[in-house]
């Protein structure tokens, strides 16, 4: 079967810059599946997708005329529901057969097309027939439209289409923009497709105003790309506009001189890639009046509100040049790079105003504010939860340090959430935190309680960096507790990918600082000390937070490269110590690895089943007494406990896991030799409560670090 190359391409109006990527992605990935499962593009058939402003398209390697016929085998009914006693057709089989197409003229020649065979206890018929396969024309217009379904449209918009008759504009069509043009060529023929109200031709359009021809004729799909850009000014790829992009900024800096780095920004420069279509690096400059604001403000409002790239200096501080992305590449570059200078100006000017003016006031005169701040109808105001999280605080720092970090620590809590109320923050609220830092700073405060305040939203996301000092990690922590404990005891939890408060990351937040900073603090005493907080607000969240938090903990591990046993072990006896989990890990692997591990697991479940199934009286009652041990297993076993588990105890009191582990692993020929030798269940009451009592101290011996019967197989 001959194959050729195939090109789609869906001309139309600006699409969505930060959707672009994906529904390029999508589109070209949808239509490919859809043309394999119909037979027409081949299983190793090469997909490139391409996504400019105004277009999406795809172009597939391998792709046929027309799909191959294929054998269909298709069950009828049993025999006995389509024969009757003397093997004749029933009116059944016919009107099946019928409805499939099969020729019931002769119904005996229709009965002996039919194929008998065997379907579970019975027999039944079996009709066998050739497929035709689907043609292009007509596959690629189904493949089309499924694909267009399948697109993740941020918003979709409903628009007229011009009709021919006296009346236009009663067509109405839903799509993510005005489409205005369409392509579709296997080889260099038009396949006649119509999808959007377009017929697809072999004609698109360039660039708006540096294309070389309008339209542009594309001879065949695979001189798309070259062609687009020769003759209409466009680079297709998203991925070879990314690059480019990339390569001009590099060198941008560079013309600049050493020192000079451009402060990069994955979903900005996806954006910018999304809104360019030949892209043209330049250089700019503001004024360095503006540098005396926090940096952070001039990046935001650059990136955010114009979509530029600022530069940095050789130590991380910015400078007062900038670039841009232009869509367009003139020859005297000065007016667009004089107009993005003006636009930038007034943007900085009120990033410098708000500054000045917040300054006026102290985070300490905003405090009462706060109580005209509403956090949740059923919590309270901003200046509530502020108590609250100041006396969280305050209880943390008690356990953690002396006088000196409580003080720091309620007073970091008590002005944390005061920039909510500046100017800065109002503008721009992904600075919340960072300005009370500054305004912190600004009066008088220590550099510990002014970092604490920058720092007690953090970590933000996955991979975020954690406070960087002890008041910090308080503030911050109590912060997120106040959060989990409050919305949990209001039975506001997490459903599905809902989860507006962001319970699940302040969990994993709580989680990598208990772990990260290896805090010597109870996870149920710091949930205990939350709660009473909230006075009769809230119900009791005790179980169902720390089921959430070690949910959160365990999917955490295993992405961190734990097997989902050892994670299950470690975690099965809900270390109250969130610190002590990694070392817990490593030494449940390194006991893994050991040859006694396969038995003295897999006799840690059968310990684990027989303490289960006995009587909860009897296990109650159960303890070892040296004179009613009988067998010599028994009493081996017993001795090997009493020698080998205060070794592995003190090893456990030391934090030192894996030579505890290592220790209990001597247990393993004793224990073979009990279950061997002794049976646990004995007539007489007294020595079946002995050996329970026996089994019950080796379970608990055992079971200190992990729960090694989770490691059976």
């Amino acid at each position: 079967m001959t194959t050729q190359n195939l090109l789609v391409e869906l001309f139309v109006e600006e699409l969505p810059p930060k959707a672009l990527k994906k529904l390029g992605e999508v589109f070209a990935a949808a239509l490919a599946d859809q043309l394999r499962s119909l037979g027409l593009a081949a299983a190793d058939s090469v997909v490139t997708s391409f996504a400019s402003p105004r277009r999406l398209a795809a172009h597939i390697t391998r792709v046929a005329a027309k799909a191959a016929d294929r054998a269909v085998q298709q069950k009828l009914m049993p025999v006995s529901v389509g024969l009757d006693a003397s093997g004749l057709a029933t009116p059944a089989l016919l009107k099946k057969l019928q409805a499939l197409g099969a020729d019931v003229s002769d119904p005996v020649f229709a009965v002996a097309a039919l194929r008998k065979a065997p379907d579970g206890k019975n027999e039944a018929l079996f009709y066998d027939s050739l497929v035709g396969g689907a043609t292009l024309d007509v596959g690629l217009q189904q493949a089309l439209e499924a694909a267009l379904t399948k697109l993740p449209i941020p918003k979709m918009m409903s628009y007229q289409l011009e009709t021919e008759c006296e009346l236009p504009g009663w067509s109405s069509v839903n799509f993510v923009r005005p489409a205005h043009g369409l392509i579709a060529l296997h080889g260099s023929a038009v396949v006649p497709i119509k999808v959007l109200g377009l017929t697809a031709g072999n004609t698109t359009q360039g660039h708006r105003f540096e294309a070389l021809k309008s339209p542009v004729e594309i001879a065949d799909a695979d001189s798309y790309a070259q062609t687009l850009l020769r003759d209409g000014a466009v680079m297709a790829s998203f991925n070879d506009r990314r690059f480019a992009i990339v390569q001009q900024l590099a060198q941008a800096a560079a013309r600049l001189g050493p020192g000079f780095e451009v402060l990069m920004d994955e979903a900005l420069l996806d954006e910018v890639t999304a809104l360019v279509e030949r892209p043209n690096v330049l250089t700019c400059a503001f004024e360095e009046q503006f540098l005396e604001v926090p940096q952070e403000c001039l990046i935001l409002t650059m990136k955010a509100n114009q979509k530029y790239f600022p530069l940095l200096d050789a130590v991380g501080k910015l400078t007062n040049r900038f670039l841009v992305v232009s869509n367009i590449a003139p020859l005297d570059t000065s007016l667009v790079i004089g107009g993005n200078e003006r636009v930038v100006r007034p943007r900085l000017a009120d990033a410098k105003f708000f500054f000045d003016q917040d300054r006026k006031k102290t985070l300490a005169s905003r405090v009462a504010g706060l109580d005209k701040v509403v956090y949740h109808n059923k919590l309270g105001t901003q200046g509530e939860r502020s108590l609250r999280v100041c006396a969280i605080a305050k209880a943390i720092a008690a356990q953690l340090g002396d006088a000196a970090l409580v003080a720091q620590a309620a007073q970091a809590a008590q002005l944390a959430k005061t920039d909510l109320l500046t100017d800065m923050v109002g503008e721009f609220p992904e600075l919340q935190g960072i300005m009370g830092g500054y305004y912190a700073l600004n009066d008088g405060l220590s550099v510990e309680v002014a970092q604490a305040i920058e720092d007690h939203y953090k970590p933000r996301f996955a991979g975020d960096d954690l406070p960087r000092n002890q008041v910090g990690v308080v503030v911050a922590l109590a912060d997120k507790l106040e959060t989990l404990v409050g919305m949990f005891g209001i039975g506001n939890l997490p459903s599905g990918d809902k989860d507006p408060f962001a319970l699940r990351r302040h969990a994993l937040g709580v989680i990598r600082m208990l772990i990260e900073k290896d805090l010597p603090l109870n996870l149920g005493e710091l949930i205990s000390v939350a709660t009473p907080v909230f006075g009769s607000l809230i119900a009791d969240p005790a179980a169902a937070l720390t089921d959430f938090v070690f949910e959160r903990l365990a999917g955490s591990l295993r992405e961190q490269g734990y097997s989902a046993l050892e994670v299950d072990a470690v975690l099965a006896l809900r270390p109250q110590r969130l610190g002590d989990v990694p070392r817990r890990l490593v030494a449940v692997r390194a006991f893994a690895a050991l040859p006694e591990a396969p038995a003295l697991a897999a006799a840690n479940k059968r310990i684990s089943n027989i303490l289960k199934k006995a009587d909860v009286a009897d296990v109650a009652d159960a303890h070892v007494s040296a004179v009613l041990l009988k067998e010599p297993a028994e009493q081996a076993l017993h001795a090997a406990v009493q020698d080998i588990t205060p070794r592995a105890m003190a090893q456990f009191d030391a934090m030192s896991y894996a030579a505890s582990l290592q220790t209990l692993a001597a247990l393993r020929a004793p224990v073979d030799a009990f279950f061997e030798g002794v049976m646990v269940n004995a007539p007489e009451t007294d020595l079946r409560l002995n050996r329970l009592g026996l089994l019950k101290a080796l379970h608990a011996a055992m079971n200190r670090v992990a729960d090694l019967s989770r490691l059976a197989a």
